[in-house]
């Protein structure tokens, strides 16, 4: 098949681009960042442009089979900037998806489009109620993708905890970068809640999955995260005790934390978001009962698996990407005044 991959650029579009290549699918990648892995370069079309750009989509668009939606304006970018990529930018696909006829659109969205739920684990016929730009613009793409299942075209949505894996810097740069260096890792409130991660490689398998089963089957939404996860303290610890410095995880009071980082995201100082640090001392995780059942859906990797994989990809590219910084997964996140709490730890 002839696969586009919005977002082929970043960290969940080249996991995309290798899994699918090396099953023998042609791939065309549509990213506004220049696609920059020297291991696929000539393998792929990599066409730089904006799915915000009905011109570059039509571009792309060209012979398509199957469209797999990765890319969106994260978290730390500008609300209009969320909005009209996440929101706008999936509409431009999905209207030439129908349009061309492809025959499957499978919309990356995210678990964010739960909010900070009551209960735990969240089904996919749950209430969504998203917290911020993102989260309200991640529901309103998905209502463009069921507007879209009404015109006859199959779309799969699929929700996935934070995925982690090779390559997956961003947030994660901060716990990596502080047990690298022999230090321990703060946690905000005393870390027994259970918080789903997801690895790389089973998202890229579950994509897979709604690519090649029966378009009855897969015309739905599901939830995709790991099955084995224990307590937030537990699997974190996993990554101190694997760079074998005997620190440990220290857990600090919820609510004085929670303050203190709502004021340093005001200046500017911290790059912790409030979904992030509203959500960590809390329960977060998901069924992935749907997906097991109706896509066989085995992960591999527990939260513990997936985050000591991620750190022994981090130690050993480190000279790779030490001296950049950005907004995306790909790169580090700045730490800004945090980078002076580690000597503490």
């Amino acid at each position: 098949m002839k696969i586009l991959i919005t977002g082929g650029s970043g960290f969940l579009g080249i996991n995309l681009v290798r899994h699918l290549h090396s099953r023998g699918h042609e791939i065309v990648s549509l990213d506004i960042v220049d696609f920059d892995y020297p291991d696929m370069n000539r393998k792929i079309n990599a066409i730089n442009g904006d799915i915000r750009d009905k011109q570059a989509v039509a571009k792309a668009m060209e012979g398509i089979d199957v469209i797999i939606h990765t890319a969106a304006a994260l978290p730390l970018y500008k609300p209009e900037d969320i909005y009209s990529t996440d929101i706008g930018g999936s509409k431009n696909l999905i209207d030439a998806a129908v349009k061309n006829k492809v025959e499957r659109f499978i919309h990356i969205s995210s678990t964010a489009v739960y909010g900070i739920p009551d209960h735990h684990p969240l089904y996919e016929t749950d209430k969504l109620d998203g917290v911020g730009p993102y989260g309200k613009s991640k529901i309103q793409a998905e209502e463009e993708c069921i507007k879209a299942r009404e015109k006859g075209l199959c779309v799969s949505i699929i929700r996935p905890k934070s995925f982690i894996g090779p390559e997956r810097l961003g947030v994660f740069d901060l716990l990596f970068d502080w047990a690298k260096d022999g230090h321990g890792f703060p946690m905000i409130g005393n870390g027994k809640n259970r918080y789903q991660l997801l690895d790389v490689e089973d998202l890229c398998d579950a994509v897979y999955q709604c690519i090649t089963l029966d378009k009855n089957i897969v015309n739905d939404v599901f939830n995709i995260g790991a099955k084995e996860f224990t307590t937030m303290r537990e699997d974190y610890q996993a990554v101190l005790d694997y760079a074998g410095f005997n620190k440990k995880i220290k857990g600090l009071p919820e609510k004085p934390i929670i303050w203190t980082l709502r004021f340093l995201e005001a200046l500017k100082l911290s790059p912790l978001y409030k979904w992030v640090y509203e959500t960590a001392s809390k329960d977060s995780f998901v069924s992935i009962e749907k997906a097991e059942k109706v896509l066989g859906y085995k992960p591999k990797y527990s939260n513990k698996d997936a985050l000591v994989r991620n750190y022994k990809w981090y130690v050993e590219h480190f000279d790779e990407f030490k001296d950049k910084s950005g907004v995306s997964h790909r790169v580090p996140w700045k730490q800004g005044i945090l980078r002076v709490a580690k000597v503490f730890f």
